[in-house]
């Protein structure tokens, strides 16, 4: 009979004692089951013990956590919450530096479990370490241990960190801003300046007065990854608490300080591999700065304002310098040319542009990715807009009207405007190697966009399906994670549209035949009829029989003999022949006989007796693939070498479908799949109204003569 669910069996240590095997049961109060095993020890006082959990974490065991003790646990008896965190209290402020390092050490573990926590926190005890914070007399290790358990004891969330005075923000800060500082001391500062500024706009005003980006820097050229990832922390946590006007400010000084190339060189580029928690901090790097295009993102441009306008002019300059006229002639035939060049161009709108980038997303943000692709990539660009122009209306690739779509979409991919997500590390590379890396994401894309338009031999009807396979380009390329922009155009280039075609077609034919639940189903359903179908054709080959050649260790010999399975398929009749058969074999002819249930194994290969016989036969890898033997009675062997790889695949295959075993040959194999994708595509075929006949229809007559053939000869 089981035990009660509510006795669990652990055992008890307690130093300095054999440990106890008990039951405890989880109905009496805690308090009950301690006074119980102090008992046990003729300990007193049971009031100031408690149960831990005997292994590296050494968690307090409370009302809230018991039901966490499993069968077989061991735990321990130690002295209670709040008289360790007396003790401890105590102990951290010793005069003798020995016993203050030790009792820091054991807070730092202690502060892990938030039961102790509380207990110390009640003892004013976060008071207590930043003054011996802020004195500092405290260096390398004991002010490690400190801030240590201060950073535990924080991460509880018991206490807020708004009630931090301004003397400790400045002497963390102090640690951060020294060239020369111990590395766990630099790090667990780190990460306290990176929970005040994400826990307390107003810590984040006093933080940002102490420590600057170029002196954050330094730490990002060292090759501790910790230290790096809790640098990169902090300057994350800056930008994103910094309010919306000095962002761009931020950004500007992080150009400055080159922080881009130093994170290429030092972070990504490092020997060293990418830790998740490293990678996570990169992602929310490149989302914080690709938010930076919010705004323009989000800017309708305003027809009327003549800034915005120029930089229209200017695209219809770079594109059309050559074509260009003197300002002279009527204003009808100025305004004639103008429509015709944004026609060219490839506005909707072709009288007044401006109001193409009156739609956000992407609102101005689009036309800034035009001009920076008409000014840094000139040629380009003028080669898209003069190719399209030439071409016929309905074939012409629109480069504004693409230009504002792709910016559209690569905003959307990108989630520009979304804050990062807490778990993602999916940071890319390349975004890290140049310093306008969206502009020139957005001119690989817009030149993908036109050579995909041509290899499509899309009009403007199919605009959208374009920009569908596009999307598609992109995303598989930024799957593969490219290192650099010329990487991810490379990718892209093997990514053409007739490759697309292959994937989708791949992919569809994979999900229909292993994704999708309906379909895994009826293949389970189909494939032991299919199975079944092929044993019945390895069995009826068998009834038909096979002549084999027969072969000796000296010479090959022009004799045969003959095997067939009877109808019954409970007999194996074999005999020699004379001569190769013609037509069919009489019974009679087949002398010996040999009962299937005789038979005990089928072996192949070199494993069969007549290739272990010595000579040429044996070095013959073609006859040895085709060996096969069967084994009866005592030790009896009826050893057969197949005329070709076919037969051998049909007899072994008969011959343990006979036996009640697998079939496993390459022929079953193939069949199997041949015939289970067959009856699939037939069973899922969308039939209405069409009655499929019971019998196969007739065989057609044959031709009175065959004219019709052409001889290729």
């Amino acid at each position: 009979m089981p035990p009660p669910a509510d006795i669990v069996k652990v055992a008890i240590e307690w130093p300095g004692a054999f440990p106890k095997l008990m039951e405890i049961d989880q109905k009496k109060p805690l308090s009950a089951i301690i006074k119980e095993v102090c008992e046990g020890w003729s300990l007193g006082n049971h009031e100031n013990f408690a149960l831990q959990i005997a292994d590296a974490t050494n968690f307090y065991i409370t009302e809230k956590n018991r039901n966490d003790i499993k069968n077989g646990s061991i735990l321990r008896l130690t002295t209670s919450p709040y008289q360790t965190a007396v003790q401890l209290h105590e102990r951290i402020q010793s005069s003798s530096m020995d016993a203050k390092l030790e009792a820091l050490k054991d807070l730092a573990n202690a502060s892990r479990d938030i039961t102790f926590a509380q207990e110390f926190i009640n003892l004013d005890g976060i008071s207590l370490l930043t003054q011996m914070v802020e004195s500092g007399t405290d260096f390398g290790d004991l002010l490690s241990f400190t801030l240590t358990a201060f950073v535990e004891l924080m991460d509880h969330g018991i206490v807020s960190w708004d009630t931090f005075s301004v003397a400790f923000i400045k002497k963390i800060a102090s640690y951060v801003n020294k060239s020369a500082m111990d590395t766990a001391v630099l790090q667990r500062s780190l990460a306290i300046l990176e929970s005040m500024v994400l826990n307390s706009q107003d810590l984040y005003h006093k933080v940002a007065q102490e420590i600057t980006i170029g002196q954050l820097i330094p730490h990002l050229q060292g090759t501790d990854q910790d230290i790096q990832t809790y640098t990169i922390a902090v300057i994350n946590a800056l930008f994103l608490k910094a309010p919306e006007e000095k962002r761009q400010e931020m950004a500007h000084i992080l150009a400055q300080k080159q922080l881009r190339s130093i994170i290429l060189s030092n972070v990504i580029r490092s020997p060293t591999p990418i830790n998740d928690e490293m990678a996570h901090q990169l992602y929310v790097l490149q989302v914080l700065t690709f938010n930076l295009l919010e705004d323009r993102m989000m800017t309708k441009m305003d027809p009327q304002d003549q800034a915005q306008r120029d930089i229209i002019f200017e695209l219809r300059r770079i594109a059309f310098d050559v074509e260009c006229e003197p300002n002279s002639g009527s204003i009808e035939k100025r305004k004639s040319m103008y429509t015709r060049d944004y026609k060219k161009l490839g506005f909707i709108n072709h009288v007044n542009p401006a109001v193409d980038f009156t739609q956000i997303p992407p609102g101005m943000l689009a036309l800034d990715n035009m001009l920076y692709f008409a000014r840094h990539h000139q040629d380009a660009y003028i080669r898209i807009v003069l190719e399209n122009s030439s071409r016929e209306d309905k074939h012409e690739c629109p480069f504004g009207r693409s230009s504002i779509e792709l910016t559209k979409m690569l905003c959307e991919i990108l989630k520009v405007g979304e804050l990062p997500s807490e778990n993602c590390h999916d940071f890319h590379p390349m975004f890290f190697t140049h310093d306008r890396s969206f502009e020139e994401f957005f001119c690989i894309c817009i030149q993908l966009l036109n050579k995909t338009w041509k290899e499509m031999r899309a009009t403007s009807e199919d605009f959208n399906k374009v920009m569908q396979v596009v999307r598609e380009q992109i995303m598989r390329a930024l799957t593969l994670k490219p290192n650099s922009l010329d990487q991810f155009k490379s990718r892209l280039q093997n990514l053409s549209y007739t490759e697309i075609l292959k994937i989708r077609q791949s992919e569809r034919m994979n999900q229909e035949d292993f994704q999708s639940r309906p379909i895994l189903e009826l293949r389970e359903k189909i494939q032991p009829e299919i199975m079944e179908l092929i044993k019945q054709q390895r069995l009826n080959r068998l009834c038909e029989g096979t002549c084999f050649r027969k072969i000796s260790s000296r010479r090959r010999q022009d004799k045969f003999w003959y095997c067939r399975l009877s109808p019954n398929h409970k007999v194996l009749h074999y005999g020699d022949l004379e001569e190769s058969p013609q037509g069919e074999v009489p019974h009679d002819s087949l002398q010996d006989k040999l009962p299937v249930a005789d038979i005990k194994a089928v072996i192949t290969g070199k494993d069969c007796p007549h290739m272990k016989e010595k000579g040429a036969l044996k070095q013959n890898k073609e006859v040895l693939e085709l060996a096969f033997s069967v084994l009866y009675e005592s030790d009896e062997y009826l050893n057969f070498i197949a005329p070709d790889k076919h037969e051998y695949c049909v007899w072994t295959d008969g011959l343990n479908a006979l036996l009640g075993k697998e079939m496993t040959s390459d022929y079953t194999k193939s069949d199997m799949d041949t015939l289970l994708s067959m009856e699939m595509k037939l069973r899922l075929l969308d039939l209405e109204n069409i009655q499929i006949p019971e019998a196969p229809p007739p065989i057609p007559k044959e031709p009175s003569n065959y004219d019709f053939v052409y001889d290729c000869n």
